[in-house]
């Protein structure tokens, strides 16, 4: 089939006029403007809950500054026990002391201690998953406590304007630079004055993505 000059010109304009309604239903942030942080397992504990494991009246010692303001990472580590009675050692202990303990482990972790730890936001501990965590000096049994935390980024409010988000809204983000290019679907964003700009992903994310530390990715927030 033949076409003539004003049947292919009227071809290029509908195919120009379908991207172009394509790339306005969606915006994005600068190409690679968001910085990655990569966590590994990890606990947080309460103050009856430290006594227990480490003994009555002992503090945390700290190990080194997280990103996020007031963060930090402990020396101590603990134990990881499942369903199974498989363990998992070394587990780090982050400061500061919370209301509530919480486990945060990834997917591979799971098959590792044989739980169903639910993909959640760090602090929404209801109904999720039971371990038990062994200490030098107890044991702490968590009836619900371990979970998957969920994709996220921090950002301030200042951060919120420029990306056109607000706190708990959801958004896609795209891996950039030499890893294994990818996009991220249902990455929550969190805003607070007390936050600092920064992604935070699983190990498994992030190894799916041959990404690590310092990594960045691009916010694509659809309309």
């Amino acid at each position: 089939m033949q076409y003539d000059a004003k049947t292919i010109s009227e071809i290029v304009s509908k195919v120009v006029a379908s991207v172009n309604s394509g790339a306005q239903s969606s915006s994005a942030s600068s190409d690679g403007d968001i910085p990655v942080g990569v966590s590994n397992r990890h606990i947080h504990l309460t103050r009856e809950h430290l006594d227990i494991l480490f003994g009555a009246g002992y503090e945390l010692t700290p190990l080194k500054d997280l990103s996020q303001p007031g963060q930090y990472a402990c020396k101590e580590q603990l134990t990881l026990i499942g369903p199974s009675l498989r363990a998992i050692e070394g587990v780090r202990v982050l400061g500061p002391l919370r209301k509530a303990s919480q486990v945060e482990i990834s997917r591979t972790d799971s098959y590792t201690l044989k739980v169903k730890p639910p993909v959640r936001e760090s602090g929404d501990v209801s109904g999720s998953a039971p371990i038990t965590i062994v200490g030098p000096k107890g044991i702490v049994q968590l009836k619900e406590g371990c979970i998957i935390a969920n994709r996220h980024i921090h950002m301030s409010p200042a951060d919120g304007e420029k990306y056109g988000v607000s706190d708990g809204d959801y958004v896609a983000v795209q891996t950039v630079g030499d890893g294994k290019r990818t996009t991220l679907y249902d990455v929550q964003i969190r805003v607070s004055d007390k936050f600092v700009l920064e992604m935070h992903l699983d190990t498994d994310d992030a190894n799916a993505c041959g990404i690590g530390n310092g990594a960045k990715v691009k916010l694509i927030k659809e309309n």
